[in-house]
């Protein structure tokens, strides 16, 4: 799989250009961006969605920083309620959730910690919940080489919520399995039933 990294931006001290942009928005629905509420909100919404946008400037070889250790281990090794927040390329409006990820090793492991900053890389980009799902997956199959992978996202979408049909609390799941995980219904059947209860 490959991983796109993109070289940040130098801002320094000059404006950023996303601002004019955000100035000219308020003004496209009728706002006053000079009035006293608004005067800071173009430099605001452009800090906020560089942080949020932040996954594109990000590669697996980085996030991971060599923690892959040699260890003769077989079992599932699982991380549940990983926390994300995105934002949907649809409507660029937000959704979040929880992440449910494991992975069965071949010989080596993954710094635990290095499983959330997996899921972060790819939720802070404009996304797909079932994308993010499946590139969650592949690069920790990419990264150790795993008998099998196990992903399962839950998440609630604003886009559902605030236009089109207006439903609040809608739970969205997505799933992607690799490896012996798709292969073996009973090593399937044993990672579902380690997922905690929807909240």
């Amino acid at each position: 799989m490959q991983i796109r990294s993109v070289v940040p931006m130098e801002r320094d001290n000059a404006k950023d250009p996303l601002e004019d942009l955000v100035r000219g928005w308020l003004e496209e629905i009728g706002e006053d961006p000079d009035r006293e509420g608004l005067v800071r909100t173009p430099k605001r919404v452009a800090k906020a969605w560089r942080f949020l946008n932040d996954g594109h400037e990000q590669n697996l070889e980085t996030v991971l920083n060599n923690a892959i250790f040699d260890e003769d281990i077989d079992e599932m090794v699982m991380l549940n309620d990983i926390s994300f927040f995105s934002m949907c390329e649809h409507h660029m409006l937000p959704f979040w959730g929880r992440a449910h990820v494991a992975y069965i090793p071949n010989g080596k492991v993954v710094g635990l910690s290095k499983i959330p900053r997996i899921v972060d890389m790819f939720s802070r980009r404009l996304q797909l919940q079932e994308r993010l799902t499946q590139q969650i997956a592949e690069a920790l199959q990419e990264a150790v080489q795993p008998r099998g992978v196990a992903v399962v996202t839950e998440a609630q979408h604003m886009c559902m919520m605030m236009r089109g049909v207006q439903k609040v609390g809608v739970d969205t799941r997505a799933s992607a399995m690799l490896g012996v995980f798709r292969e073996n219904h009973a090593t399937r059947a044993e990672f579902l039933s380690m997922l905690p209860p929807s909240k």
